[in-house]
């Protein structure tokens, strides 16, 4: 949504998002009432507003919008004073854009919102049993166990599901956060709680012990590595 009475800035921001094809464009006047009710009937990903008008009381708007939807709009603010920049500021904007406008400058920020907003895709893979096609999603998978020439998959919500393949096919499949440590289990790396090197087990959702051997110690130094420099704090 465009909340700007000047043509030429909207036009310009128009100009940029048209070469976004995700993305399109509402203009809306500078009108209080008017621009709160089309945010919270259409509910738009992204706002840029006029910071400068005089026909918006920005902490009313702001409150009145906050009051009725959980997740408010990426506002892009619009000003032709720098000093306005402090404003943006002080109402939580996203982000400032100071007139006139650039197309390098709109183009910018709106490629800040689309790495800010970028989802991470779900990663699936598919079981095939002659004509039984079942999906995993692979954040769901606590570890797989091998069983003989078959391979069992341990899933968070409890279900033990079974595979017609060795775990040597799923190692050499499976994303990077899937790494053996043991001849009979390869484990999901976001999902272990603890390493204990004196017992040799690891501790998947602090609840399954799974212990690794000498044979793949190079690998629970990795996962060790990872979770360490990964960790808010460490204590000794």
């Amino acid at each position: 949504m465009i909340i700007e009475n000047d043509k030429n800035t909207v036009k310009t921001i128009k100009t940029v998002g048209n070469d976004f094809s995700e993305i399109s464009f509402d203009e809306i006047k500078e009108d209080q009432e008017i621009a709160l009710n089309v945010i919270l009937k259409s509910k738009p990903e992204i706002v840029f507003i006029n910071l400068d008008s005089a026909n918006i009381n920005f902490l009313e708007f702001l409150f009145d919008m906050i009051q009725c939807i959980e997740d408010k709009p990426y506002f892009i603010t619009l000003s032709a004073s720098k000093e306005k920049a402090f404003d943006s500021y002080k109402y939580d904007f996203s982000d400032f854009l100071l007139k006139p406008l650039s197309e390098l400058s709109i183009r910018k920020s709106i490629l800040k919102y689309q790495k800010k907003h970028s989802q991470k895709p779900v990663e699936t893979i598919c079981l095939k049993s002659y004509k039984d096609y079942q999906y995993l999603n692979v954040d769901d998978i606590l570890y797989l166990r091998a069983d003989n020439n078959t391979t069992d998959f341990y899933m968070a919500d409890g279900r033990i599901i079974g595979a017609y393949k060795t775990l040597k096919v799923f190692e050499n499949s499976l994303p990077q956060t899937f790494l053996r440590i043991h001849k009979s289990y390869i484990v999901n790396v976001n999902r272990i709680s603890r390493i204990h090197y004196g017992k040799s087990i690891c501790l998947i959702n602090n609840e399954y012990k799974i212990p690794f051997t000498k044979t793949f110690i190079k690998n629970i130094d990795i996962i060790n590595a990872n979770l360490s420099k990964d960790a808010l704090i460490t204590l000794n």
